[in-house]
């Protein structure tokens, strides 16, 4: 792994590491394959998160690099999670989320966020906190949703890639940066496909549902 963080390229006068490189190109495959919610979403996302993860430990960003811990762990239970919610038909079964899921997601963002900006000040972890903590706990959150087949979880994707955008730029991790713009756009493209794919198949699982019971 020291070799992929000590030498990468140069790209008008910034560099980056092979390891950032190919962490954000993965981060960015994950984007693609889970639009079309294949299970290698995951095993990618797992690549990604340990590359990523010594990324944001050399750039001392704590709360980014505790992130990929977690993320590793949920990628695992999305895996799962996928697998058995993988219907013959139409794929990993895809919804939009209820009131109550929205609610509690919101309050999840605040409370998560305020709390783990206040550990990492506490440990000295980040130098921006706030920001770190946001991303953070938006990325638990976001994974958390997706493992659950849920529409929204695209929208706090968003959410995370309008904080984490200046952020990764405040941290001299230009291509982080450059790759957190285009992400946003495949992440609207994925809202919208998802939310096309929730509606045609709903009534279409229900009478499949209705048939094999």
């Amino acid at each position: 792994m020291r070799f992929f963080l000590e030498h990468g390229i140069t790209v008008l006068g910034q560099r980056t590491s092979y390891a950032e490189l190919i962490g954000q190109i993965c981060a960015l495959a994950v984007v693609f394959l889970a639009k079309y919610r294949t299970l290698w979403t995951w095993p990618v996302q797992v690549a990604a998160t340990v590359l990523l993860f010594s990324v944001y430990v050399s750039a001392h960003l704590g709360g980014l690099a505790s992130r990929q811990v977690v993320i590793l762990l949920i990628s695992i239970y999305g895996w799962w999670a996928w697998a058995r919610r993988r219907d013959p038909v139409f794929g990993v079964v895809v919804r939009r989320s209820t009131l109550t899921e929205i609610l509690v997601t919101i309050a999840v963002l605040i409370v998560g966020t305020a709390g783990m900006a206040w550990l990492l000040h506490a440990l000295n972890a980040s130098w921006d906190p706030i920001p770190d903590a946001a991303i953070f706990v938006g990325t638990v959150v976001a994974f958390a949703l997706q493992g659950r087949g849920l529409v929204e979880f695209w929208l706090v994707w968003l959410v995370v890639d309008a904080i984490g955008v200046p952020l990764q730029i405040s941290s001299n991790l230009w291509f982080s940066a450059l790759v957190y713009t285009v992400f946003a756009g495949l992440v609207i493209w994925g809202w919208l496909s998802w939310i096309r794919d929730a509606k045609r198949n709903a009534p279409s699982r229900a009478v499949h549902k209705a048939v094999t019971t």
